[in-house]
């Protein structure tokens, strides 16, 4: 806005655009804003006058327009749109998918470290040696973790020290021994609310030997220790040295001498022990181990091996009575029969109606090999009930087991009186 002379009026003008001359004694106009404003007659004084101020005004009002146009915040006309590689890659950015920020259990990897010091961090691998005596200090990444230590670690919680860290777990396990061995494993935790479990596909486990150049062998409660053979499952002897670099032997105590070992079926890992892949009668017996290191020369817990000869599957039982139908008075006989393999026994129990009055149970158990297959065997159990009476009407069910399993199958047996007996008979 612009003040003029008392005989003119205010007038916003943005831009003069032009000026408009007319004679002196004519009356003058000028054009603003593409709008004709009259004026009044002034003197030559006055017109000069008035022609200064507005050139003035002009002047701040161009000024005015170019700090619009250059002060920040100010909303510019919309552009015409580019067109080309420029344009093309703005609709690409505008048509991608938002990205999704991952959960704080996504981002975080787990990573187990031996702390050797104040900042000091060694990553381990899959085995790792401290000197019995020393400290251990293991360090996990996540929030929060749990762990897990050998049996001999965990009862004696006086040496064991886990501290829960904003990001990590600490473990701290002081005055070490060889008995400490063992397999260390760090699980990050899953939590919704207060309910939290371990994610066992992203935990990360160490094996740590204590090495004594006077214990080669971790030690054990007995001298002997009963291990079963089964003939369908690999059987371990824990002979678990607390040296990887001990060489550790087999051996049989009568005979006397040392067992094969060839990695295929007998193996041996420093972290197990040996194994044996398919146990046969021949591995049965009294077996130890031996470990030499430098001079040093050892003799481990003396395991005595079972063998016994497992089925491949439950047996598959047949039930059948001697009738459906029996009259009181007379006899009854339920049979169950199973076939299996040779040497696995196969048991027999039964339920029955007069149970609950205290019938006592009568059974014939057999048992023949099958016809053709020396391997396999077939075993019999025959129930018998004499002189039926109403209360022994009901469901017989037998039930075979072995090792592996039991199956049961069942029967109904009707009783009915002697006289309609005969004429269903007739």
């Amino acid at each position: 806005m612009v003040l003029l002379p008392s005989s003119l009026v205010f007038y916003p003008i943005p831009v003069v655009q032009r000026f408009l001359h007319a004679d002196l004694n004519s009356r003058t106009t000028l054009l603003i804003n593409n709008s004709i404003m009259p004026l009044p007659k002034p003197s030559e004084s006055k017109w000069r006058l008035l022609l200064s101020l507005l050139l003035v005004c002009a002047a701040i009002l161009e000024l005015d327009a170019k700090q619009e146009r250059t002060t920040p915040g100010r909303t510019s006309a919309p552009k015409e749109p580019k067109h080309g590689r420029a344009a093309a890659k703005r609709h690409r950015a505008e048509t991608l998918k938002p990205k999704i920020k991952p959960t704080a259990a996504a981002q975080t990897k787990t990573l187990l470290t031996q702390v050797l010091g104040r900042g000091v961090f060694k990553k381990v691998g899959e085995t790792l040696s401290v000197q019995a005596g020393d400290t251990l200090s293991l360090r996990c990444r996540g929030k929060p973790v749990e762990w897990s230590v050998p049996p001999y670690v965990e009862e004696d919680e006086g040496r064991l020290m886990i501290v829960q860290q904003e990001r990590f777990g600490l473990l701290t396990l002081v005055n070490t021994t060889v008995a400490d061995t063992g397999e260390y494993s760090c699980y990050p935790m899953y939590c919704e609310d207060r309910d939290c479990r371990r994610e066992y596909s992203k935990a990360i486990s160490v094996f740590i030997f204590f090495p004594d150049p006077r214990e080669l062998f971790v030690p054990s409660s007995s001298h002997y220790e009963i291990l079963q053979l089964r003939s369908n499952w690999p059987a371990v002897l824990p002979c678990q040295v607390t040296s990887p670099e001990a060489k550790v032997a087999l051996h049989r105590e009568f005979p006397p001498g040392e067992v094969e070992v060839d990695g295929t079926e007998i193996s041996f890992n420093y972290r197990k022990g040996f194994t044996i892949h398919r146990p046969q009668p021949r591995h049965a017996g009294v077996l130890h181990c031996v470990a030499t290191l430098g001079n040093l020369m050892q003799s481990s817990t003396k395991y005595i091996l079972i063998y016994v000869n497992y089925p491949m599957a439950p047996p598959a039982p047949v039930i059948q009575a001697s009738s459906s139908s029996v009259a009181v008075g007379d006899n009854l006989h339920v049979t169950c029969s199973a076939v299996g393999e040779r040497d696995v026994v196969v048991e027999f129990s039964w339920e029955y109606p007069g149970q609950q009055i205290g019938r006592p149970l009568y059974t014939e158990e057999t048992m023949s090999p099958v016809s053709g297959e020396a391997s396999r065997q077939h075993f019999q159990s025959v129930l018998q009930v004499d002189e039926v009476r109403d209360v022994d009407q009901g469901t017989y069910t037998c039930t075979a087991q072995n090792l592996q399993g039991a199956k049961s199958v069942s029967t109904t047996v009707k009783v009915v009186p002697k006289a309609k007996a005969r004429k269903l008979l007739v």
